[in-house]
């Protein structure tokens, strides 16, 4: 069984999905220490959707975040502009921070996007990942996991149902509510973000939903179990586990070399981690991006092919998202891995993950 009221379609004869994510942190350059403006930010960001789709990518993801160092507040607003700017690019939330809203507000607005996009939008629930979030909106971070849950199943049964009936404990109850627009196909693609530890795998495969698993550095197989649990509790719900999507997302640069690449990225891992958590990014840690078992994909781009292939083996995720876009990069280097995705990475990771078409009968 899938879950047909959430689940986005994908062509396996084409291969993995290859999108690019940014969360639109604000920050200055390290190496110059100059800061664009705000009002450039946000036109770079939808300017590297239009090129990303220029350049074959499947999908573009804005995340949301309510603190200092970010543009991304108005999270439904820039997808909107996507939209807008674009015209065949899957877009999405990476992610919408439903513990904070109402998710009758994000259904109105997400349908409202899928309607000017020809229903290319999809919805990506997560917790918040930076707790200032929480006393700004006005909830107590003490709620986080239980925030999350009740508003999330909301958000779930109004994607499902057009009028809604529902009684819960952090919102007003509906009676027979009218939730509308309704999507084109009536309901929204939906997938639930998972930092890394298994629980909320768990709770997102024995409900069916699409999973979305960011990782930060290590080596792959330590993100495997995961998705096995997710896979395991999917099966256990009666679904059909080895369809049920997953995407997978972290950092992501490529350069002529490897060591070029990762002199080059480093100052903007560190700094945009620092920038968003107060802590940057152990220069050991990063190290192990040289490593062809490492979930950094930072390299040349025959190395980041080998990585980005190995980890489509172990995991037989539907979808890779890349974050190149954070730490003050510049964007000319943003750019440049854009074309040098669109010309040597996706036709060479498309090519060997596709699966033959099945033949009839």
């Amino acid at each position: 069984m899938i879950n047909n009221n959430f689940v986005p379609a994908f062509d396996p004869t084409k291969g993995i999905e290859f999108g690019l994510y940014s969360l639109g942190d604000h920050d200055a350059d390290p190496l110059t220490g100059k800061r664009i403006s705000a009002k450039q930010r946000l036109t770079e960001i939808v300017e590297a959707a239009k090129l990303a789709e220029q350049a074959g990518i499947d999908v573009y993801d804005v995340g949301e975040s309510h603190q200092e160092y970010f543009v991304s507040q108005a999270q439904g607003v820039i997808l909107s502009a996507i939209a807008q700017a674009t015209k065949t690019i899957k877009i999405a939330s990476a992610a919408t921070l439903v513990s904070v809203a109402d998710p009758v507000r994000i259904f109105e607005e997400f349908a409202t996007i899928d309607l000017l996009s020809n229903s290319r939008i999809e919805v990506v629930a997560g917790r918040a990942s930076r707790i200032g979030a929480f006393e700004l909106l006005g909830y107590d971070v003490d709620d986080y996991e239980e925030l999350f849950e009740e508003k999330f199943e909301l958000l779930q049964l109004i994607n499902r149902e057009e009028y809604v009936t529902w009684s819960g404990k952090y919102r007003a109850p509906l009676t027979n509510a009218h939730v509308i627009p309704r999507p084109e196909h009536n309901h929204l693609p939906l997938w639930r973000a998972v930092g890394g530890p298994p629980a909320s795998a768990a709770k997102a495969g024995l409900a069916g939903i699409p999973m979305v698993l960011a990782h930060l550095s290590g080596p792959a197989s330590y993100y495997k179990r995961t998705i096995d649990v997710y896979r395991e509790y999917a099966k256990s719900g009666g679904f059909d586990a080895q369809n049920l999507p997953v995407t997978t997302g972290g950092f992501f640069y490529v350069a002529e070399t490897s060591q070029q690449a990762m002199k080059e990225f480093y100052p903007y891992v560190d700094s945009g981690l620092t920038y968003s958590n107060g802590q940057g990014f152990p220069k050991q840690a990063f190290a192990q991006a040289a490593d062809p078992h490492s979930i950094l994909n930072v390299g040349s781009p025959e190395q980041v092919i080998e990585k980005l292939i190995y980890q489509h083996e172990m995991f037989g995720q539907q979808r890779y998202i890349a974050q190149i876009d954070l730490g003050g990069l510049p964007f000319d280097k943003m750019m440049k891995n854009i074309e040098i995705i669109g010309e040597k990475i996706l036709p060479a990771v498309k090519k060997y993950t596709a699966t033959p078409a099945k033949q009839k009968a």
